[in-house]
C-alpha cells in the first residue's frame, strides 16, 4: 500500500478505528492502512467481513490487527482498545464510528430498553473508548475522531429520532472532550455524514428514500463510504489540521448546510 502514500505524518501511527468491519469504518481502514497507518480493525458480529479486509490490508504490505468487543459493553471495549496498543506499542489515534439504530421507532413507541440499546451503542461507546484510550493518547499527543451524522442536525427521519438525538450526543460529547484533552495535545473532532450508500442504509433507508436523496441533493447522488475517508484522514493528520479541534465536517453533497 505504500504506493498510494499521501500524508506522511500518518505513516507508522496507530490508529484504532471501532465499527470498521463494514461501510464507512471498512473503506477507513483500508484508507488508514494505505497511509502506513497500523491499524487496530474492530469488530462486533461481523467476523468474515473483518478477517477478510484484514487479509486484504496484510496482502496490500500493511499492517492491521483486528479485534471484537460489543461497543455498547464499556469493559469489552476497553480491552479491545489496550489490546491494540499494547499489540503495536502505542496508540496515536481513535476513531469512533460504531454505532446503530438499531430499529425504526417512533417516539410516541419509545421503551426503555429500545433507548437503552440506541444510546449504549451510539453514545457511551464513545465515551468509554475515549475514555479507555486517553491513558495511550497522551504518551505523545493524538486525536479522536467521532462519527456523529446529518440526522444530529435534521432530528432524523420517522423513527430515527432517537438515532438523530444520540449523534448530537456525539457531537457534544466531541466539544467537551476537544476542551479537556486539548492539554494533552489531543485532538477531538468530528464526521457528520448525509446518506451514505452502506448496509447501514440498507437495512434502515425508508422506501424511496435514497432516491429522494439523491434528486434534491445539489450533488445529484447519495454519498459512498469513499466519499468520507479524506475528511477523517485530514483531521487524523497533523500536519494538515494540527490547530483544528472541536470541529464537525460535515460530508452530505450538500444535504444540509449548516
Amino acid at each position: 500500500m505504500a504506493n498510494t502514500l499521501i500524508i506522511p505524518d500518518l505513516a507508522g501511527k496507530a490508529v484504532l478505528i471501532t465499527g470498521a468491519s463494514s461501510g464507512i469504518g471498512a473503506a477507513l481502514a483500508r484508507a488508514f492502512a494505505a497511509q502506513g497507518a497500523l491499524v487496530g480493525l474492530h469488530y462486533n458480529s461481523g467476523v468474515e467481513a473483518a478477517a477478510s479486509i484484514a487479509r486484504e490490508i496484510t496482502e496490500a504490505g500493511g499492517k492491521v490487527v483486528t479485534v471484537q468487543a460489543d461497543a455498547a459493553d464499556s469493559t469489552a471495549l476497553k480491552v479491545a482498545v489496550d489490546t491494540v496498543a499494547s499489540t503495536f506499542g502505542r496508540l496515536d489515534g481513535l476513531v469512533n464510528n460504531a454505532g446503530s439504530m438499531i430499529a425504526r421507532v417512533l417516539y410516541e413507541d419509545m421503551t426503555d430498553e429500545h433507548y437503552d440499546k440506541v444510546m449504549d451503542v451510539n453514545g457511551r461507546s464513545v465515551v468509554a473508548a475515549g475514555r479507555a484510550a486517553l491513558p495511550h493518547l497522551k504518551e505523545r499527543g493524538g486525536f479522536i475522531i467521532n462519527t456523529t451524522s446529518v440526522a444530529a442536525r435534521t432530528g432524523g427521519t420517522a423513527g430515527s429520532g432517537l438515532y438523530g438525538s444520540s449523534k448530537a450526543f456525539v457531537a457534544a460529547v466531541t466539544k467537551g472532550m476537544a476542551l479537556e484533552f486539548g492539554k494533552y495535545g489531543i485532538r477531538v473532532n468530528a464526521v457528520a455524514p448525509g446518506v451514505i450508500t452502506t448496509p447501514f442504509q440498507d437495512r434502515y433507508a425508508l422506501p424511496g428514500q435514497l432516491d429522494q436523496i439523491s434528486a434534491s441533493v445539489p450533488l445529484k447522488r447519495t454519498g459512498t463510504p469513499e466519499d468520507c475517508v479524506g475528511a477523517y484522514l485530514f483531521l487524523a493528520s497533523d500536519m494538515l489540521s494540527g490547530y483544528i479541534t472541536g470541529q464537525t465536517i460535515d460530508v452530505n453533497g450538500g444535504q444540509l448546510m449548516p
